[in-house]
């Protein structure tokens, strides 16, 4: 598997003006606001989403200024919707560092995620980017109603596939289907083009959550050592979704029992994590991954041969390949 750094190198130029861009677009004249934008800008993440942005729009026309915006309104909204969340969960840290709302407190962290929200929309407003902002917009509904939708049915835990996969797609998929459609939308694509860089960027999105669901039973450096997080915080992920459908009444009882009542019984979650993968559910949970890595694979090939081609590949194989 090749690394980040590999993958980056080809678009180091063009992240470097998409850096600009970003900056130009978080700067404010209030003196807290600007302050908690510098902070922000220190803990910049990976950048995968920028740079599938770039790439798709190598992949289906040229890189031009309306790409760097589009990469920019990404990552506007998605890290308005990281600052957001981390009020939700109380959650203290993100990547590594006190989180907004660790440092500022709840309301002044709310308040810098609607400053980043709004910066996204009047930055393409003021561009004339109108189908951009419409496909990150649906990207930012999907994923609120996806979380909603997790959490009404977490109360119950009757998750079946259908909704576990209607739940990811809305969550996770959504977000990464919209890099790949504003990339090409930023290279004044067709509908048609748009649309499958959508279902591309969608299937890759499936297969990541399904990732980080394996990984959770023990399925990278962890192996033989599952976390179990994921049952702690009585979340039903596909391995456990399909343990639960392979079991009789009694079984499935138990299992629930234990996510609902018992998930910080250690012992009790390493013994349910045990049935999981005894039951085939890693294997199964492995299949399903597959199938959504190779169609996201198909349709790339559909596209004509380019280093924005090839690369793309390379994010879809490190996406699926990586071991946390």
């Amino acid at each position: 598997m090749n690394s980040l750094k590999y993958i980056k190198k080809p678009v180091s130029v063009h992240l470097t003006e998409f850096n600009k861009v970003f900056r130009s677009a978080v700067k404010s004249n209030t003196a807290l606001l600007d302050i908690i934008m510098q902070y922000i800008l220190k803990s910049k993440g990976k950048q995968i989403r920028p740079i599938i942005v770039l790439y798709s729009a190598g992949l289906t026309g040229e890189i031009n200024p309306s790409t760097y915006r589009a990469a920019t309104l990404v990552e506007l909204l998605h890290t308005a919707t990281l600052v957001h969340d981390d009020v939700v969960d109380e959650s203290y840290q993100r990547r590594g560092r006190f989180s907004i709302n660790a440092i500022w407190r709840n309301k002044i962290a709310v308040l810098a995620g609607d400053f980043l929200l709004s910066r996204g929309m009047l930055l393409a407003v003021e561009n004339g980017d109108h189908q951009m902002l419409e496909i990150v917009s649906r990207a930012v509904k999907e994923m609120s109603e996806g979380e909603l939708l997790q959490i009404e049915k977490a109360r119950k835990l009757d998750i079946d596939e259908a909704v576990y996969f209607d739940i990811i797609r809305r969550k996770t998929a959504s977000l990464l289907a919209s890099c790949f459609a504003v990339g090409a939308a930023s290279t004044d694509s067709d509908d048609e083009v748009v649309t499958k860089m959508h279902k591309i960027g969608e299937n890759l999105g499936m297969a990541f959550q399904i990732k980080d669901d394996l990984l959770d039973f023990g399925a990278g450096d962890n192996i033989g050592k599952p976390t179990g997080i994921d049952i702690k915080e009585k979340k039903m992920t596909l391995p456990l979704i399909y343990l639960i459908n392979h079991s009789n009444k009694k079984e499935k009882r138990e299992y629930i029992n234990i996510v609902k009542n018992h998930s910080e019984d250690k012992q009790k979650v390493n013994w349910l994590v045990d049935r999981v993968k005894q039951s085939g559910g890693m294997e199964y949970t492995i299949k399903k991954m597959t199938e959504f890595e190779e169609e996201a694979l198909a349709l790339l090939n559909t596209f004509r041969k380019n280093e924005s081609r090839t690369m793309l590949k390379e994010i879809i194989r490190f996406t699926i390949d990586r071991k946390k």
